[in-house]
């Protein structure tokens, strides 16, 4: 995982336990004040928001513990396309350009410029370097990309 994906996540998780938690716990203790636990929908609504918010805390501090975080700007890859670096690619069917950083799958964000490392286009990248031409099969038929940039940012 990136630094920055690294990042995201501990401020996921201390928003979780700093606030979320917190007030779960307190529309639970007002609900339970309504009496009848049984027919009382703002109580069960209130738990199974405590089951979720207790999931994602052991879901995130499970990722950052078995996670190696990558700071990108240490990386000496030699303008290879590697885990972390970010592209810059120009199809060479249609002509239009497209900057992509690879990041781990739980990172991928493609309307934020953030790919999959897992995903086609990626593999076919990982190891090429600035000025190389790739073929990347795609569902829609085969591409070809040619490498413009390779940076470590």
């Amino acid at each position: 995982m990136t630094l920055r994906g690294a990042e995201r996540l501990r401020a996921e998780l201390k928003k979780l336990k700093s606030e979320d938690r917190p007030n779960v716990i307190k529309a639970i203790a007002e609900a339970r004040a309504h009496g009848d636990l049984s027919e009382n929908a703002e109580y069960h609504a209130a738990r199974e928001q405590q089951s979720f918010i207790e999931g994602r805390i052991n879901d995130i501090e499970n990722r950052l513990s078995n996670s190696e975080v990558i700071d990108v700007t240490k990386l000496a890859a030699s303008g290879r396309v590697v885990f972390g670096s970010t592209i810059e690619l120009e199809d060479q069917d249609g002509g239009g350009k497209v900057r992509y950083q690879l990041v781990g799958d739980d990172e991928a964000n493609i309307k934020e410029g953030l790919l999959s490392v897992s995903s086609p286009i990626a593999r076919a990248l990982i190891g090429k370097s600035e000025g190389d031409v790739v073929d990347v099969t795609v569902p829609g038929g085969i591409r070809s990309y040619e490498i413009i940039s390779v940076r470590y940012v």
